[in-house]
């Protein structure tokens, strides 16, 4: 099977696309919006670029109508977001944040989950989740024609917040922190099964 991107249906292949690339980090992010409205939402299109300077993206794609989801709307107006790392435990949760709920709504609350000020920017952090990226805006860029852009959010790392019983002997705990993973669709994984291999030396 070979398949050329700009041939194919674009919605088979971002299924297509999304079910390769496995399983993908899960960035919950909040915002705050220009009314004070607290926003969270989750993205599977996140990862590092850089540790110095400490650089993550975060790829928001537009709505079917080609209109800017809440969360870039935000990021826009504020600058800066917070990543909240998503652990088994707050599958389901996570799971109902992803709808599409109108701006004037506090995600937060119509989840059941505890907002809390973060140290540097204005956007709030999950109470909930052990682990809190407070980032502010390094640059936005534009992929892609109407309706189908993506926006890759690129921030820059101000803070990280640390639940103490995970951290320990400088490293995080990521046994204990059992993070979740994105698979294709409705399928998520965890992150426990892991395999050891030391990086050779070449003589």
């Amino acid at each position: 099977m070979k398949i050329d991107p700009k041939d194919a249906n674009s919605t088979e292949f971002y299924r297509l696309f999304s079910s390769v690339v496995v399983p993908r980090p899960i960035a919950w992010v909040s915002t705050i919006g220009e009314n004070g409205i607290f926003n969270l939402a989750p993205f599977s299109f996140f990862g590092i670029i850089s540790a110095s300077p400490a650089l993550i993206y975060v790829s928001i794609g537009h709505k079917r109508d080609g209109q800017k989801k809440d969360t870039l709307v935000n990021i826009e107006s504020s600058k800066d977001f917070v990543v909240n790392i998503v652990t088994e435990d707050l599958a389901r949760v996570m799971n109902q944040s992803s709808a599409e709920y109108p701006s004037d709504v506090n995600e937060f609350k119509e989840v059941g989950l505890t907002s809390v000020k973060a140290d540097i920017v204005t956007s709030p952090m999950l109470a909930e989740s052990p682990v809190n990226i407070e980032c502010q805006q390094y640059n936005i860029m534009e992929f892609g024609d109407l309706p189908r852009r993506s926006s890759m959010v690129i921030g820059e790392v101000v803070r990280v917040h640390i639940k103490d019983e995970l951290y320990a002997d400088g490293a995080l705990q990521f046994s204990a922190l059992k993070a979740l993973g994105r698979h294709s669709g409705n399928l998520y994984c965890g992150t426990t099964d892991i395999i050891e291999m030391e990086r050779p030396s070449v003589a």
